[in-house]
């Protein structure tokens, strides 16, 4: 490893498993100082562990809760580079379907979570010793540009985190130069949140099998690829990359494949 993230301190949240725990290892390899973030305590800690860093309990669509998971990172690194929003939940409901108690659940984490997450991310950053600096990496989806018919919840919050990004870079820019925001856009991945909508799906080898064929390089992406994609935004090697979105999926779009 190159050490690219040397001296930085990173909050990864939905850090417990799938791309955000593979985010925490990928980064602490890289030397940084890593805050775990979850509702999914076990988990969580167990990841913390195994990369020397902190885990802390969070919901991400409560303020109150951003507000002292910020403090307690400035409390023991007196300082926050890096915010990865990666915390999400999926729920398949199609339009006519969808509960509003699900539409309000998926918005409030998917969405506010990643709109809190910049605002009390940047808050944090424009404090940092030697001035204002930072990297938010936005998690998205594929859904962020096409529609997902069985997931019209899902579908709304990723596009949402797509267009917040944008708004959050160009502020960002202009007041402080130094902070940057990114979104990143996987394809379908191997993941546990994905292997249980495949359960969920009535037929789970035929759903994953299906995942795996519309996307051109002919697989799921794993976990890892994705984490990888997040430390490129998140280090300074894409300084001059902000308001941008990192399409990772296999080719998926550029086919203009089902959904």
């Amino acid at each position: 490893m190159s050490g690219q993230l040397e001296g930085k301190v990173a909050l990864i949240t939905g850090g417990a498993s799938g791309i955000g725990a593979d985010c925490a290892r990928q980064f602490a390899a890289e030397g940084a100082r890593v805050v775990v973030t979850d509702m999914q305590d076990g988990l969580g800690e167990a990841v913390a562990a195994e990369v020397g860093g902190l885990f802390l309990h969070h919901d991400v669509s409560d303020e109150g809760a951003w507000k002292s998971v910020v403090a307690a990172v400035l409390a023991r690194h007196g300082r926050l580079d890096i915010v990865i929003n990666n915390a999400g939940v999926f729920i398949g409901q199609t339009i006519e379907e969808t509960e509003l108690e699900v539409w309000n659940k998926v918005l409030s984490i998917n969405l506010t979570g990643v709109m809190l997450g910049c605002k009390h991310g940047i808050a944090a950053m424009k404090t940092n010793p030697g001035g204002p600096s930072g990297a938010i990496v936005n998690v998205s989806s594929i859904t962020g540009f096409i529609g997902l018919a069985s997931a019209a919840a899902y579908t709304a919050s990723k596009g949402g985190v797509r267009l917040l990004t944008k708004s959050v870079a160009v502020h960002c820019a202009r007041q402080y130069r130094t902070i940057r925001c990114n979104s990143l856009h996987p394809g379908a991945i191997d993941t546990p949140m994905n292997q249980a909508a495949f359960d969920a799906s009535g037929d789970p080898e035929g759903t994953r099998a299906f995942f795996s064929s519309v996307q051109p390089i002919g697989r799921m992406a794993t976990s890892g690829e994705m984490a990888a994609c997040a430390l490129f935004l998140a280090s300074d090697a894409a300084s001059f990359v902000t308001g941008t979105e990192l399409v990772a999926d296999g080719g998926w779009l550029a086919a203009s494949g089902p959904l």
